[in-house]
């Protein structure tokens, strides 16, 4: 770079904290994580989801985190999760995921993720309902049951 070149701002890190007033795992995370090319399709392929769903359950069963529906679109997935008590943050769960995901399937994910806690007045049902519309909104069904990248914990 020229030093009379203008210098590119750099990508804020998203704050992931929680405050000390939260119990943590007694909250729900609206999570969203994207792509690094966006428009691309990386997830909406069987084989693809089978590995991604087939880790998610892998660390759900090994107790790092509660997902309640993950759904995965073409360049981004939606869930959402509850986290254990632990003294590791889940933005270094969602992470390690990330990073296992991007050596054993190749997938180029952007360098984080969206969260947002559900309040008291946000039911986690009405943000599974969202998710599970949003194959319809994007034009790729025309009902929520008709797309197959959706995966429920079997209870």
């Amino acid at each position: 770079m020229n030093a009379d070149q203008p210098r590119e701002p750099g990508r804020k890190q998203l704050p992931h904290e929680i405050p000390l007033w939260i119990t943590p795992e007694q909250e729900f995370y609206f999570i969203t994580i994207n792509c690094a090319e966006r428009g691309t399709n990386q997830l909406a392929h069987p084989e693809v989801a089978k590995e991604l769903f087939a880790s998610i359950k892998f660390r759900t069963e090994r107790g790092d985190w509660f997902p309640h529906l993950v759904l995965l679109m073409p360049d981004h997935l939606h869930g959402i999760f509850q986290f254990p008590a632990s003294k590791k943050p889940f933005r270094e769960t969602i992470s390690d995921w990330k990073r296992w995901t991007s050596r054993q399937l190749g997938i180029r994910w952007q360098r984080d993720f969206f969260e947002h806690r559900l309040r008291g007045d946000e039911p986690w049902r009405q943000k599974a309902d969202y998710i599970l519309e949003n194959p319809v909104r994007a034009g790729l069904v025309t009902k929520p049951q008709g797309w197959p990248y959706v995966w429920f914990p079997s209870r």
